[in-house]
């Protein structure tokens, strides 16, 4: 039709038709615009079309176009075709590109048709005019991994090339484009594109072309009485060194089509009505007509194009997929229009990943758990801590009568040992995630472990606050050293802090209990390489108001720890271990302290990172709980294996062998008071009350006395006779301790250097006056006082457990009384039975 000039070619036709012999057919018609005005204008002639080159998708239109057949596929052809591929990969995903041209528009928007209702979904629909950049961004934007596109050579030199940068292609990406490209297609446009050649073929390598056959694969004889094969062979040989076009095959069928269809014309009109020939027939003879419409559209044989059938005018032909590979199409498969099958040769399509792309990020979450290597480490460790905790309780329960032992409360050191193991068995809890417990297990894990760590901390450190507090008690407030702390009511110290425990942890689970939330990531590629993304998903122990609980935990656990600080401060200066665990108490503190703060402040950096943050929390709460029972049975036990007695005595009040041949002049040193036996102990707290009574008595007696002597002189002899006795009677008070000789020895010392009789003897020569002003002249009165406050700190403090009693007597100081300068320089006194 003279070169796709549409008014040449309407001439042409109209030339033909005039002044021509009458036509029965019209054949050919290969440029799209000049067949679809011939064909529109057939009927008025009633004459039949067939093309074998046309394949613009306009000309299936049956009501526009009732007399055109062509023996090519349509472009429309490969979309059935495509609709199997997609279906036999299973892409239920796709986006479509097409070129704004009508030939292209027309394909995609059939396409949406042929997909429509096949469950496979068109996710975006980008078009392009000339820079097709853009939509290929958004293409990737919205995640669209199969792309179908329809667009010319030169455009597809722009896609690729945008394809590229954008770095959708590889394992990720399929490409479905036109495939009636020509041979190297790309070398003529690549000058004109942006991207180097090299990049241009990595982006096209592995897309899949879809076109029709132009040659039937099959070795079946054609209705010519030659294979295709045959056929072809000859084909080249008649044309020699002429340019091959791919419609040959279609044409030489076409060429059949009309032989069969006017065949089976006259063998109607034959069998229908024997006067009446396909001579007979004229522009204007309808009944004719439609006799070569309907023999036409009836026709079917086997040609070198395949089966060639009809269906409304459009040939049921067959559709080759090739794939671009090292810089080659190859032929992969076939798709028979006739059969609806897809043919695969030899699985030779080949993917650029270890599988077919994706149709789209497939998201697969992934549960971070916990190693089981780490979880089995950490576990031994913890096992180990168990082990030494276990190990400090045997030593505790066996050595529980030693003296040493005995004055550190054992029970309370037990109660230390467990809230210990208990920390060590919460490790055990956190590490089991929902890759060894189910969901509903998880949920009930988080209560428990958080219960389990509260009560173990709790108990822990308030038997060590409890026992802190005892001391401080004792040596702090003076009115309580007449009060006797057991260790009753110390558990019910630790007890009251568990049941404030138990409040808040009852509230917490009642009002707003833990639950088992899920904390989704961001994306991550797949460290195998598959294509897919993975989506990590963490378990969390959570609730509503978290923050707040965990507030009410931390202030509570923040005002023990400063309660205990300040217990530790206070008896810092009582200097007998087995007491005083004030400096060990200090260093647990500072340690867990810090060990929490800096755990606290990880973990949660961590939280996507479950190893990381359960290798935190298990460290910090093995060395908290490590270092604590250590600090607190590891003196006792070295002290135990080497020097027992020592941690039962005041430091204080130890002299060297040095200072006791300095002092042997003077006096003897007083000894401290130690516990003889622990079968005696109820009954020397039963001697301490009846002692502290008599003492009692005694005060006041003493009291008298003083006032006497400062009142009226005469009572001296009086006093002298009556009271000396009750002096002496606080002297032969046994003491519970193996020093109480030397006790008795330097008060009848300090008593023999100041005899009773200068007490109330007076000088004749004086005057009443004048021995009055004697009695409560200084030197009286700084007497009277070196006599009384020894009796007192000897007598009264050692019976109810009393400390260094010199240091608030006036008489330590040597310059006194120049008469007194010969008493020894302090009474010290040690405490026992605490």
């Amino acid at each position: 039709f003279f070169q796709c000039d549409n008014a040449k070619g309407l001439k042409a036709f109209y030339d033909a038709i005039k002044f021509g012999p009458n036509h029965l057919m019209v054949f050919g018609g290969v440029c799209a615009t000049v067949t679809s005005i011939i064909a529109e204008s057939l009927k008025g002639w009633n004459l039949v079309q067939l093309s074998f080159a046309a394949t613009t998708p306009e000309l299936a239109d049956k009501k526009k176009y009732p007399y055109f057949f062509r023996t090519v596929p349509s472009d429309n052809a490969v979309n059935p075709a495509i609709l199997k591929l997609l279906k036999h990969y299973h892409w239920k995903r796709v986006g479509t590109l097409t070129q704004d041209v009508q030939r292209f528009s027309e394909v995609r928007n059939n396409l949406t048709g042929v997909l429509d209702g096949k469950d496979i979904e068109i996710s975006d629909t980008e078009s392009f005019s000339d820079d097709p950049c853009t939509s290929v961004k958004k293409l990737k934007g919205n995640d669209v991994r199969i792309i179908l596109g329809q667009f010319n050579e030169e455009m597809a030199v722009k896609v690729f090339c945008c394809a590229y940068d954008e770095e959708m292609y590889g394992s990720k990406y399929q490409w479905i484009i036109p495939g009636w490209y020509e041979n190297l297609w790309w070398e003529a446009w690549i000058n004109s594109s942006q991207c180097l050649s090299k990049n241009l073929l990595a982006a096209m390598e592995g897309y899949i072309g879809v076109d029709f056959e132009p040659l039937s694969s099959k070795t079946n004889k054609t209705i010519s009485g030659r294979t295709p094969q045959q056929y072809e062979k000859e084909y080249n040989a008649r044309r020699g060194d002429g340019q091959s076009s791919k419609f040959h095959g279609y044409a030489y069928d076409g060429i059949w089509v009309i032989a069969r269809t006017l065949q089976r014309a006259m063998n109607y009109l034959n069998s229908t009505n024997k006067h009446q020939k396909i001579e007979d027939f004229n522009y204007s003879n309808q009944k004719l007509g439609n006799i070569f419409l309907n023999a036409m559209n009836e026709t079917r044989f086997f040609g070198v194009t395949g089966d060639v059938v009809f269906k409304n005018g459009e040939r049921m032909g067959t559709i080759k997929f090739t794939q671009f590979q090292e810089q080659k199409e190859v032929k992969v498969g076939e798709y028979n229009a006739v059969d609806d099958t897809l043919v695969i040769i030899n699985n030779s399509i080949r993917f650029q990943g270890v599988e077919p792309p994706k149709d789209k990020t497939i998201i697969q979450e992934e549960l971070r758990k916990i190693s089981l290597p780490l979880y089995s480490i950490l576990s031994a460790l913890t096992i180990l801590g168990m082990i030494m905790a276990s190990a400090f309780l045997f030593f505790n329960i066996k050595n529980r009568n030693q003296k040493l032992i005995k004055m550190s409360s054992p029970y309370m050191n037990n109660l230390i040992i467990l809230g210990g193991m208990l920390s060590y068995a919460s490790i055990f809890l956190f590490g089991l995630d929902g890759s060894f417990v189910s969901e509903k297990t998880f949920e009930t894990l988080c209560t428990v472990r958080t219960w389990i760590l509260t009560v173990g901390y709790t108990t822990a450190f308030g038997a060590m606050f409890a026992k802190t507090w005892r001391v401080h008690a004792i040596f702090k407030n003076v009115k309580m050293k007449k009060k006797i702390i057991k260790d009753q009511k110390l558990l019910g110290i630790v007890g009251g802090m568990l049941l404030i425990d138990l409040c808040i942890l009852i509230c917490w689970q009642v009002v707003d209990p833990l639950r088992r939330t899920v904390e989704k990531y961001n994306m991550e590629p797949d460290p195998a390489g598959r294509d897919i993304s993975i989506r990590p998903i963490l378990e969390h122990c959570e609730n509503t108001h978290m923050t707040i609980w965990l507030g009410i935990v931390y202030a509570y656990k923040g005002l023990l720890m400063l309660f205990g600080c300040f217990l530790a401060w206070e008896t810092r200066n009582v200097s007998i271990p087995a007491l005083n665990d004030s400096k060990y108490i200090g260093m647990s503190v500072y340690n867990v302290g810090i060990m929490c703060i800096i755990g606290a402040a990880v973990s949660f950096l961590t939280r996507d990172q479950p190893n990381v943050q359960f290798c935190i929390v298990a460290l910090v709460i093995i060395f908290c709980s490590t270092i604590t029972l250590c600090l607190v049975f590891v003196p006792k036990l070295i002290t135990l294996r080497t020097n027992p007695d020592a941690a039962t005595q005041n430091r204080r009040f130890q002299f060297t062998q040095n200072q006791k041949k300095e002092d042997s002049k003077t006096s003897t040193s007083v000894t401290s008071v130690n516990q003889a036996s622990t079968s005696r102990l109820e009954g020397l707290q039963s001697e301490n009350h009846r002692l502290r009574m008599k003492i009692t008595e005694l005060d006041k007696d003493l009291e008298e006395v003083t006032m006497q002597l400062q009142d009226t002189p005469e009572k001296t002899t009086y006093i002298k006779q009556n009271h000396y006795q009750d002096l002496n009677d606080i002297l032969s008070i046994r003491n519970f301790t193996d020093g109480k000789d030397g006790e008795k020895a330097i008060l009848k010392n300090h008593l023999d250097q100041n005899p009773p009789a200068q007490w109330g003897s007076s000088d004749p020569s004086r005057t009443s006056k004048d021995a009055i002003e004697d009695i409560n002249s200084p030197e009286h009165i700084q007497r009277r006082l070196s006599l009384q406050l020894p009796i007192l700190h000897h007598a009264y403090l050692p019976s109810i457990g009393g400390v260094d009693a010199s240091c608030a007597s006036p008489c330590v100081s040597p310059s006194a009384s120049p008469r007194h300068r010969h008493v020894p320089p302090s009474f010290r006194v040690m405490v026992s039975g605490l």
